[in-house]
């Protein structure tokens, strides 16, 4: 795959403090999407994954389930969504990834939604509930063909011949998740299992990782950052959208919030 995809070119121009800012679309207004896009970029944010809302999200704790339920009551879809993204490469240039479950993929068609994530300028696809053995065979030819990175996870329970064998098949970085529990702000550094962090930072791995799962503010962002390029922020922020000010208030508190010491 050309390296030209922006996840590629982020990587490859910054080695470390990468913060990647998770949320979910139609939330928590229908039209908030782009805004929120354009403000991440503004504040400073380097790589966002948009959340496609699904009606079963297993992988997801109560905030982002929330956030999910009320997208979809707003009427947010896969459709909508890209109607919403049709124009935001006139106006952002970090890389976007859209992330969420295979069953609504599937339902909109697979090759139909490769297709327009090119036309929109979507970078890559974090898909939890799609195994590496059903991507490689149906899936692969694909995305490659339609420049999109499949952004595979580990988790602490993935063993080491599992993590090189998603070394392998990865093309932009590896999605660390840095415990076994869904998704949800943790307050403590010991939250996470740091015994992992460092048995995989000994693999050598040829991909960068960011790492996902309990990142909320800067002690643990700044923690995360020891043992990988960066980290992934997606509860505590949808979170702080639920905050009593302005879109951009919000976002603009909440950044820096994340990347200056308390």
């Amino acid at each position: 795959m050309s390296t030209q995809n922006r996840i590629n070119q982020l990587f490859q121009t910054k080695k470390e403090n990468i913060l990647s800012v998770y949320f979910t679309a139609g939330y928590p207004n229908l039209d908030d999407t782009v805004t929120i896009i354009q403000t991440l970029e503004k504040k400073g944010v380097d790589l966002i994954e948009i959340g496609m809302p699904f009606s079963d999200p297993v992988a997801d704790g109560p905030v982002i389930q929330n956030s999910s339920t009320v997208a979809l009551k707003n009427g947010m879809s896969i459709k909508k969504l890209f109607e919403q993204l049709s124009a935001i490469r006139e106006s952002v240039k970090i890389p976007l990834i859209l992330m969420g479950y295979l069953n609504p993929v599937i339902q909109f068609g697979v090759e139909r939604f490769c297709q327009k994530c090119r036309e929109v300028g979507i970078d890559g696809l974090i898909l939890p509930d799609l195994p590496l053995s059903v991507y490689q065979e149906e899936y692969l030819a694909l995305f490659e063909h339609y420049g999109l990175h499949n952004i595979l996870l580990i988790t602490p329970q993935t063993s080491d011949a599992r993590i090189r064998q998603i070394d392998q098949a990865s093309s932009g970085f590896i999605y660390m998740v840095s415990s076994s529990s869904t998704t949800g702000a943790k307050d403590k550094v010991s939250d996470f299992h740091e015994e992992y962090f460092e048995r995989v930072n000994q693999l050598d791995l040829k991909n960068p990782r960011l790492i996902g799962f309990g990142i909320s503010n800067h002690e643990t962002f700044a923690n995360a950052c020891k043992y990988a390029s960066g980290a992934i922020i997606g509860s505590a922020f949808v979170q702080a959208l639920e905050e009593d000010a302005s879109l951009e208030e919000r976002i603009s508190h909440f950044v820096v919030r994340i990347v200056t010491t308390a």
